[in-house]
Formats: C-alpha cells, structure tokens, sequence
C-alpha cells in the first residue's frame, strides 16, 4: 500500500522542540520531492517546508526560516522537519506531501499528490 504516515506531533512550550517524521511505504522516497504543510483551525493549509528529490535542496516559508530544518534519511525511506523555538502560532496539524520528481513550486499544494493524515503539533503553555 502506498502511503505516507506522519508522526512526531504533541504538546510542547513555547521554545520548546519537536521533530516530525514522515515515513514512506509502498514506494522509494529517494526520487520523490517532499513538502511539509500546516493547517490551523479556521485557516488553509500551506507549506512550510520542502526538499527536492533531484539535489536535496530545502525550502522554507519566512515564518520558520532559523527555526526548523528539514532532511531526508533515503535508507530508512523517511523524511524529518526538525522544529525548534516552537511558538504558538506554530500550532496546528503538519501534513507530509509527496510528488515523483522535482517539483517547480515546492511549497504551493497543488504540486503534491500523496498525502499523509497528519500530526497535531500544540505549542501552549
């Protein structure tokens, strides 16, 4: 079954961390460009981070630019977004998205195909 499943997510302070996983199954994650997305309450989902599958370049949204990091483990066929100096604001479900390729806009939504369920990140203290 192709799927992704993302994990990672719980209750965290403000300044805390958390690192999300998104691990891959049915398929190789190595040739896919992923993409992180967050959906608040009563908002639209959009991206927050990406990493291509050609050269492994990262994109960020300015919101959490020196905050989270994303990386890719191509031999566990998993995908991270370190995120640290966690705010309120960060809360919200992470989604991991994947598309075969390089992806032209890394960050727009309708460039990704599969989907995970999600992971709830609270930032609250």
């Amino acid at each position: 079954q192709v799927q992704l499943v993302e994990s990672g997510g719980g209750l965290v302070q403000p300044g805390g961390s958390l690192r999300l996983s998104c691990v891959a199954s049915g398929f190789t994650l190595e040739s896919y460009s992923i993409g992180w997305f967050c959906q608040a309450p009563g908002k639209e989902r959009e991206g927050v981070s990406a990493i291509s599958s050609s050269n492994g370049r990262t994109y960020y949204v300015d919101s959490v630019k020196g905050r989270f990091t994303i990386s890719r483990d191509n031999a566990k066929n998993t995908v991270y977004l370190q995120m640290n100096s966690l705010k309120p604001e960060d809360t919200a479900v992470y989604y991991c998205a994947a598309v075969p390729g390089t992806s032209v806009m890394p960050l727009a939504i309708y460039e990704y195909d599969l989907w995970g369920r999600g992971t709830q990140v609270t930032v609250s203290s």
